[in-house]
C-alpha cells in the first residue's frame, strides 16, 4: 500500500510540474514574446532544472515570479534555455563538404548572403567567415548570425574566446581542410584569443526567433546546426518553412549531424547534396 501511495504521489508531483512548466512558458511568451512552447519537453525540463539550481528557486512557480519581475534574470535565463554547446569548425567533415561541394556553387553569385540561425556565441559564423576568406568569397559576402539571447549575441560580436579552446578550434580547422595556419586569424593575450577584425567586418549579429519571427532577407545558404533537435515537431516544421522561404532557388541548407528533413512538412522542397553531412539544396 505504501508503494502505491508513493507512486501516486510521484505521479501527482509530475503532473503539477507539467502544469507549472506550461504556465511558465505561457507567462514568458506574454511578458517577453519569447516562445518556447514548441520546444521538445524532455530537453526543456532538463534546462529548466538547471535554471532552478542556478537561481536558487525551489519550484517552477517561484522561478516564474522572478522572471516576470526581473528582466535581468530573464536575460540570464535565456542562456540556460538556448543552445550553448558550440565550437569553431564543429564536425570538420561538414565544413570540408561545404568547402568542396557548396562553395563552388556560391562562387557563381556576384554577391553572397548566408544566414547562421541559432548562432549561440558565434563560433559557427566565424568558421564560415574563415572558410569564405580562404576561398576568396568573403569580400562579397554578408553573414547574418542570429540568436534569441542578447548575451550570446554580445559575446559573438566581441569574437573573444578562452585561450584553452584554441587547441580544439585549431584541430577542427585543420581537419576541415584549412589552407593556412589557424593562428593567422586571432591574436592571443591575457588568456584569451580575439578573432581578426577582417572576419568581424562581414558579420551582422541580430536578434531573431525561429518561434515567432519571419524571414528577413533572401540568402544562398542557411546553416542551422544542432538547434532543431531541441524543437518539437511543429516548431521544426515552422523553422524549416522559414529556411525554405529565405533560400533562393538552388540555395543550400546545412543541418546538424542528428537532424534531418526526412519527416518535415517541406521535405519535398529539398534534395540531398551530401546526405551524410545533412547538406540539402532547395529545388
Amino acid at each position: 500500500m505504501d508503494a502505491q501511495v508513493d507512486t501516486q504521489a510521484h505521479d501527482l508531483l509530475s503532473r503539477v510540474g507539467d502544469i507549472e512548466l506550461t504556465m511558465l512558458l505561457e507567462a514568458i511568451y506574454l511578458r517577453y514574446h519569447q516562445d518556447f512552447r514548441g520546444y521538445a519537453r524532455a530537453s526543456l525540463k532538463r534546462r529548466i532544472a538547471q535554471s532552478l539550481y542556478k537561481f536558487g528557486c525551489p519550484t517552477i512557480s517561484r522561478l516564474q515570479e522572478r522572471l516576470l519581475h526581473e528582466p535581468t534574470t530573464f536575460t540570464e535565463f535565456l542562456r540556460f534555455i538556448t543552445v550553448q554547446v558550440s565550437e569553431m569548425f564543429r564536425d570538420p567533415s561538414f565544413f570540408r563538404s561545404m568547402r568542396e561541394v557548396v562553395i563552388p556553387h556560391l562562387a557563381t553569385y556576384p554577391s553572397v548572403k548566408i544566414w547562421v540561425a541559432g548562432c549561440s556565441s558565434g563560433e559557427e559564423a566565424y568558421s564560415y567567415a574563415i572558410l569564405l576568406k580562404e576561398e576568396g568569397l568573403l569580400d562579397r559576402t554578408i553573414i547574418y548570425a542570429t540568436d534569441i539571447s542578447s548575451q550570446n549575441l554580445e559575446q559573438a560580436q566581441a569574437g573573444v574566446y578562452a585561450q584553452e579552446r584554441i587547441a580544439q578550434f585549431t584541430q577542427n580547422y585543420q581537419r576541415a581542410g584549412g589552407r593556412s595556419s589557424f593562428s593567422d586569424y586571432y591574436a592571443a593575450a591575457y588568456g584569451a584569443a580575439t578573432l581578426d577584425r577582417s572576419l568581424k567586418a562581414k558579420l551582422v549579429f541580430s536578434d531573431h526567433s525561429l518561434s515567432t519571427d519571419s524571414v528577413f532577407t533572401e540568402v544562398q545558404l542557411v546553416s542551422c546546426r544542432n538547434v532543431l533537435i531541441y524543437f518539437g515537431d511543429a516548431l521544426q516544421d515552422r523553422a524549416i518553412g522559414l529556411f525554405r522561404e529565405s533560400l533562393c532557388r538552388k540555395g543550400f541548407l546545412g543541418l546538424g549531424s542528428r537532424e534531418t528533413l526526412r519527416f518535415a512538412a517541406d521535405a519535398a522542397a529539398f534534395i540531398d547534396v551530401v546526405r551524410a553531412e545533412r547538406i540539402y539544396q532547395k529545388c
